[in-house]
């Protein structure tokens, strides 16, 4: 004779052990707004999950990469040096185009401020960090 099988039962306390741990994420709409601004024309959502994708594979890879140079270097922290050494990897920062260049033509005055020293009267230079 055939027995009815009987759902079996687990506890609320073993399916949520179950679950991999997340790894932090940019905020999807952040990468939104940034992939709008510079598309500049109507975007399928199906483009954006593509972008999603895309971009966190492009940060992981960076973040390995600035690893790699860090270790390389016998440290433990990621220096201003070695997000230098990366973007010149890329192509982005050149003998012509230097790392100042590419802020003072990406980020507003604000952040400006915050990333380059800056002569004031006196000669005194302020770093804000």
């Amino acid at each position: 004779p055939l027995q009815q099988l009987q759902p079996k039962v687990i506890s609320k306390r073993l399916r949520t052990s179950e679950r991999k741990p997340r790894e932090p994420q940019i905020p999807r709409s952040l990468i939104k707004e940034a992939f709008r601004h510079f598309a500049k024309m109507p975007v399928t959502t199906d483009a954006y999950r593509i972008v999603e994708k895309c971009s966190e594979r492009y940060f992981k890879q960076l973040s390995d990469d600035l690893e790699a140079y860090t270790h390389h270097a016998g440290r433990r922290t990621v220096e201003a040096a070695d997000l230098e050494v990366l973007m010149r990897r890329q192509g982005l920062v050149t003998d012509k185009t230097s790392l100042n260049v590419l802020i003072e033509r990406h980020f507003p005055l604000q952040y400006r401020k915050l990333l380059i020293p800056v002569a004031v009267r006196g000669n005194k230079v302020i770093s804000i960090n």
